[in-house]
């Protein structure tokens, strides 16, 4: 004859005693000092963007929508944003590299660098930009006087503002993953005697690729929505310059409904495209 073992509940048939049922009815339930803030916390974030659909003139939405200069200042932010992301991933995902699996002088150091751009108004950012990319500056006037390049005020500088206050947060989420990566695999490729180049490309990048989809979609999504840097470094020309966040500045000057418009597409694309890479990317990190 066996005997019943007992159950973490107390009794022997596993049932939850009353005793038991209301401890998980008081430990489950949710605690109204935190509710009351959280629901503000959602109002705070979710009552802007009402306000905009709101106010939005839903009538001629379409012809707005539609309008040449709309379309132009759209597919430069993409088309911008996506190539800042390019240059970020290339040059950021080594140093995030270098940051997370190696030692050298001054590392603690140029780890706070990176956060810089992450702290400072972009605005500052911009015109640190200028001072040194800049046609006077203390490498554009090498540029300008060796090669006939001047970077400012043009598409290259929106790019150059968009790499400068949106690669950290790739580096950010990069290094993450790389600290947080099990370490014993290429420590086994590497008894095998595999190079540390094949060990980076086939063991490294495949382990930490969700850390690197994650903070590419975070690299993206601040780029197009980059402002203060941008309208100081490269200017506002439209059809060169000219990105959704500086035609939604300049559409409030003139015309608030126009700017509503143009918010509600910048909005539309970004929840888009962040929605469907986050599926892609993050879902597995």
């Amino acid at each position: 004859m066996t005997t019943a073992a007992p159950s973490r509940s107390g009794n022997a048939g596993g049932a939850p005693t009353p005793r038991t049922r209301a401890s998980r009815a008081k430990t489950g339930r949710i605690p109204w000092i935190l509710v009351l803030p959280a629901v503000i916390g959602v109002l705070f974030l979710v009552l802007p963007f009402a306000g905009m659909l709101i106010r939005a003139p839903w009538t001629t939405m379409g012809a707005r929508v539609t309008d040449p200069d709309v379309l132009a200042a759209l597919w430069l932010s993409l088309s911008t944003a996506t190539v800042a992301t390019v240059v970020s991933l290339i040059i950021g995902v080594p140093l995030a590299w270098l940051l997370a699996r190696t030692e050298f002088p001054g590392r603690r150091f140029v780890r706070a660098l990176v956060t810089v751009p992450l702290v400072i108004p972009p605005v500052v950012g911009g015109v640190a930009l200028l001072i040194v990319l800049g046609r006077n500056g203390l490498v554009g006037q090498y540029l300008d006087a060796w090669f006939g390049l001047t970077l400012p005020f043009t598409s290259a500088a929106v790019v150059i503002a968009q790499v400068f206050v949106a690669m950290p947060f790739l580096v950010i989420s990069v290094e993450g993953a790389l600290r947080g990566a099990d370490r014993r695999y290429e420590e086994a490729a590497a008894t095998l005697g595999a190079s540390r180049v094949t060990i980076f490309t086939r063991v490294t990048l495949p382990m930490v690729l969700p850390g690197i989809g994650a903070g590419a979609v975070l690299c993206w999504a601040r780029a197009l929505g980059e402002f203060g840097a941008t309208i100081t470094f490269a200017g506002n020309f439209p059809g060169t310059t000219q990105t959704m966040p500086l035609a939604v500045y300049m559409a409030m000057q003139r015309d608030p409904e126009a700017a509503i418009v143009l918010s509600l597409v910048l909005l539309l694309v970004t929840l888009v495209v962040l929605a469907t890479l986050r599926e892609r990317w993050m879902s597995t990190a």
